[in-house]
């Protein structure tokens, strides 16, 4: 039987986050396992060369993380009861990311979501859950929006 002793619980702080921290929940409450939850805020280094002062973009990071750090405190209150729970903000291209600390903290399964992009918005914008599912050693279990 799979032995699952931490879960990393991958949000966007979107409205469907939430059911994304239900399945977390569920998974780690019936496992007895830890839950990692991660955002990845976006990484604006690419804007560095676009007439933008590399300290204006390193600010507005600044700032995106503070908030998405108070988010992230409200967040773990809000959806995570009696389990071991810790939040953690990071900055970068998020596939890349949830599969980095997925590997550095010893994550046994991923929970995220997918907003199940279709068509052109699928070839602009890439699926991070796809990315993540391809590419994990870890089982990932994706929930998509109702």
């Amino acid at each position: 039987m799979a032995d699952i002793k931490k879960v990393l619980c991958a949000v966007d702080f979107s409205e469907y986050s939430p059911m994304v921290a239900d399945y977390a929940n569920m998974v780690a409450g019936c496992a007895g396992a830890d839950v990692l939850v991660v955002y990845v805020a976006p990484s604006l280094s690419q804007y560095v060369g676009f007439h933008v002062p590399p300290s204006s973009i390193e600010s507005f990071v600044g700032e995106i993380v503070t908030g998405a750090e108070d988010t992230m405190n409200e967040f773990v209150k809000d959806n995570f009861k009696n389990l071991n729970v810790t939040g953690k903000v990071v900055t970068g291209y998020p596939a890349e990311e949830i599969l980095a600390i997925a590997k550095a903290e010893g994550c046994d399964m991923i929970v995220m979501g997918t907003h199940g992009r279709k068509g052109i918005d699928r070839i602009l914008f890439g699926s991070v859950a796809e990315k993540v599912v391809k590419s994990s050693p870890a089982p990932v279990l994706t929930v998509r929006p109702s």
